[in-house]
């Protein structure tokens, strides 16, 4: 039999058992040499009652069982009794039957350590096991696609959501990632840790039956045991570009048909002018008459209807609904971090309660960012920079004013006419501004101050039982 088995055979025992198992192997022993007096020593028998004893005892009561155990085998076995013989075999004695209990003393504790590591590593692997289980259903289930790349470029592992977002039922494990993704093909792969990657980019995908997607990728780079690798997670967003093409398109008929409307109300004013003109001429005797005369009339009346049609309602009749609160935390993502960039500081005065107002979202925070801009460049030229936004409502009506410690504005009356050759742009941003918050039933003007400039924003307030719509 092995040692660790010999071991496990007794270890259920406990210290005291071992003790008394002990001790009455050592009375049997040494009653029987004084018993049966046989020529030849049976001290060698004390071995066992120290092999038992040793797994339970320290080191010091080893020492002193040995003892005993050489005092009895020497007092009661066959030796002869004289000094020099008596010190003799006690020495040998003693060292063997103490060597052996720190034998095996050292063996079951070495055997102890490594049952413990071994415990150890069986739950380590346990919860490393959990761990992949756990990880391999959380991939598995995913609805973004996974793919885990080699330094080759082939695919090494990928999820159900990879295989239906590249439309294959063959296994993608060991294609090429460039037949799918291109861009991943060309992401660098080394082993060096300054040159591991982490980062988000949109590309061209291609699915295994050749149609092309819109992909947004986030990726990372890191080293393995088998090399280099690249792990990605795929998502195709070519819906989302589709609606932002579409929203894009909308906004901008959206802000043709306000240009429209605008230019016809100035073409109406002239129209009107006109008008009057044309009735102070029909005085002059016999001027009726006269083709030309009659011609000019009708073309102001033609003129007249044709630009009346730029400023109808829309066909369906209703007016957007917006929620101011979402479309400050949209400005507030856009504008706050390049103004702290610019060490500008920015105050927020908005009551916790806003009603809807009639206004679209998007057109809102569009005029928002646009006040803001002008703000932005006027406070480039001053020292103390703050933009302060503050929020009044009373009456149905509420009131968003944009006030900065800027310059002021040198010829208010020209602010909001188009094509200024001052203006840093197309010289249109204030003029659609207003023209496009007058489509709100709005209005966007400024208000003179001390210092600084202020921009004043009016929208009308719609019932708690209007619905806004997302910005």
């Amino acid at each position: 039999m092995k040692v660790p088995d010999i071991l496990s055979a007794y270890a259920w025992s406990d210290r005291t058992t071992a003790l008394a198992i002990s001790a009455f192997l050592i009375a049997t022993i040494a009653l029987g040499e004084l018993v049966f007096q046989l020529p030849v020593s049976l001290g060698f028998l004390y071995l066992i009652p120290i092999l038992v004893a040793a797994l339970f005892v320290s080191r010091k009561e080893l020492a002193v069982l040995a003892l005993v155990c050489t005092l009895l085998r020497l007092l009661v076995g066959p030796f002869t009794k004289t000094s020099e013989s008596f010190i003799f075999q006690g020495a040998l004695g003693f060292v063997a039957f103490f060597g052996c209990g720190l034998f095996l003393e050292e063996l079951a504790r070495r055997r102890r350590r490594t049952l413990e590591y071994l415990r150890n590593l069986e739950h380590q692997i346990k919860l490393r096991q959990e761990a992949e289980g756990q990880l391999r259903a959380l991939i598995e289930t995913s609805p973004a696609a996974i793919l885990t790349v080699d330094e080759k470029g082939k695919i090494r592992l990928a999820n159900q959501a990879a295989h239906q977002l590249l439309a294959t039922d063959e296994p993608l494990t060991g294609q090429l990632v460039r037949d799918y993704l291109p861009f991943l093909a060309n992401i660098p792969h080394s082993e060096a840790p300054g040159l591991l990657l982490r980062t988000a980019a949109e590309c061209k995908g291609r699915r295994y039956n050749g149609e092309v997607f819109q992909a947004h990728v986030w990726f990372s780079t890191y080293t393995t045991v088998a090399g280099p690798t690249l792990a990605a997670i795929v998502l195709d967003t070519s819906e989302d570009l589709r609606d932002r093409e579409e929203l894009g398109l909308d906004r901008l008929m959206a802000s043709s048909r306000v240009l429209v409307r605008a230019v016809s109300h100035e073409i109406r004013n002239l129209c009107a002018a006109i008008e009057v003109v044309h009735s102070n001429l029909q005085r002059i005797p016999g001027i009726t008459e006269n083709e030309d005369f009659r011609a000019l009339g009708n073309l102001t009346e033609g003129l007249k209807q044709l630009v009346s049609s730029g400023l109808r309602p829309p066909a369906d009749g209703r007016a957007p609904v917006a929620d101011l609160h979402e479309v400050f935390e949209q400005l507030r993502i856009i504008i706050e971090p390049p103004l702290r960039d610019e060490q500008t500081e920015v105050r927020w005065d908005i009551p916790d309660f806003l009603p809807p107002v009639y206004a679209d979202g998007h057109g809102l925070l569009q005029v928002f960012m646009n006040l803001v801009n002008n703000s932005r460049r006027a406070l480039q030229k001053v020292q103390h920079r703050r933009l302060t936004i503050s929020v009044v409502a009373g009456d149905g009506r509420l009131t968003v004013r944009f006030i900065d410690t800027g310059l002021g504005i040198t010829a208010p009356e020209l602010l909001f006419q188009p094509f200024q050759q001052v203006a840093e742009g197309s010289g249109l941003g204030l003029y659609l501004s207003r023209a496009l918050m007058r489509s709100y039933t709005g209005d966007l003007r400024f208000e003179p101050a001390t210092s600084g400039c202020c921009f004043a924003v009016e929208l009308t307030c719609a019932p708690q039982t209007e619905r806004p719509a997302s910005v």
